[in-house]
């Protein structure tokens, strides 16, 4: 194994450690906008998880996607805080 492998493999295993505690806090938070920086949280997570695969595997879709999703989850935290702002 090479020290780039090993490098992505410490960065993705990372990335799913910290997923894991965003979700703990998604699934139990005790108030709804901390599920929304949850779910934000893990969003962020999952574009940079993206971007580690584009660069490990070498390929720009990985990037292209990942520039997407982020767009598509900004604009989903907007909606949802302008929900919450709503209901408040």
């Amino acid at each position: 194994m090479s020290g780039w492998e090993h490098f992505f493999m410490v960065v993705g295993f990372s990335l799913v450690i910290f997923a894991v505690v965003s979700g703990w806090r998604l699934l139990w938070g005790p108030s709804a906008p901390d599920r929304v920086v949850a779910l934000d949280t893990i969003n962020t997570m999952v574009v940079a998880a993206m971007v580690v695969l584009g660069a490990a595997y070498d390929d720009v879709i990985y990037i292209d996607v990942a520039i997407v999703y982020a767009a598509l989850s900004f604009i989903e935290v907007l909606f949802i805080a302008k929900y919450l702002e709503r209901e408040v």
